[in-house]
């Protein structure tokens, strides 16, 4: 049986969140379930993958808090784990913008469906912004998208300042990966006084598992923080690989370069590497192959 994929998030006040660690992980133990889950006084954060069975007793155990019962989650599936280890860690944010007063529990923006954003995003009058990093936007995004080009989300506030202007763009429309990241953007985009702030509910994965490719605005693959690396329409598996030197997603293309040596270099990091780095990664791929 494919093992079952949870994605799930909620922004909450959970001033307790130290003290829910302790039995969400012994659970997760008990069930055999992998990945890893954020805690923190705004909420929770996770992805973990199991059983069918393992991954609704978990869920079961955390929406059985009354502040968690209307998790958002999102499932898939996968043939082996995408995932070694299990971790629940406590954290300040359980996605990093570095601005402690920007909550999403005080305000939001307006959800979105997926079935009604290809109109949305059509709009010429809106502007649609990918809250994602500049490598995942590499991979794929919406038509008519624009890249940040930040390297992690607590860049956003300075694309905001020098790009965004409330009185310029009367419409934002924002994106990520499963909807966590551009709700608290369209939090910030509120308090810097941005009156039309939307965002995507359920994000890219709610939008890839719903919408037929045919009548689909988006372009290329969509990056996950697991082992697929990257999936696609009706939340099939990409055909992007991990590069093991420096973390990033290496494309086909990338996989066919002369710079691109399996489990020691990519395109990306080839010349970042020293002789030294190289050889220890070499030696680390020749005792892996000698221990399967």
């Amino acid at each position: 049986m494919p093992l079952t994929v949870a994605t799930f998030y909620k922004f909450v006040a959970l001033p307790d969140y130290k003290t829910l660690q302790p039995s969400l992980k012994e659970i997760c133990q008990i069930q055999q379930v992998k990945g890893t889950v954020l805690l923190a006084a705004e909420g929770i954060n996770g992805t973990l993958a199991g059983t069918r069975h393992g991954i609704d007793a978990v869920l079961a155990h955390i929406q059985a808090d009354q502040r968690l019962s209307d998790l958002d989650i999102k499932e898939s599936s996968a043939a082996d784990f995408p995932f070694e280890k299990l971790k629940v860690r406590l954290k300040k944010e359980i996605v990093t913008l570095g601005l402690p007063d920007v909550s999403p529990t005080q305000q939001v923006g307006t959800y979105v469906a997926a079935q009604q954003w290809n109109e949305l995003i059509a709009d010429p009058t809106v502007t649609v912004i990918d809250t994602r990093n500049d490598y995942e936007v590499g991979m794929g995004t919406f038509k008519r998208a624009q890249n940040p080009n930040t390297a992690t989300f607590n860049e956003f506030p300075d694309y905001t300042k020098n790009s965004l202007d409330p009185a310029k763009h009367k419409k934002v429309a924002m994106f990520c990966t499963g909807g966590i990241r551009c709700e608290k953007a369209s939090s910030y985009l509120l308090s810097q006084g941005f009156e039309a702030v939307y965002h995507l509910k359920g994000g890219i994965l709610k939008y890839l598992e719903e919408i037929p490719e045919e009548q689909s605005l988006w372009q290329g693959e969509c990056f996950v923080f697991d082992e697929r690396v990257a999936i696609t329409h009706g939340l099939e598996t990409g055909s992007y690989a991990l590069c093991y030197a420096c973390g990033h997603p290496i494309s086909p293309d990338d996989l066919a370069s002369d710079r691109y040596e399996s489990e020691v270099s990519c395109p990306r990091c080839f010349e970042k590497l020293s002789d030294e780095r190289r050889d220890r990664l070499r030696e680390r791929k020749r005792q892996r192959h000698l221990n399967r």
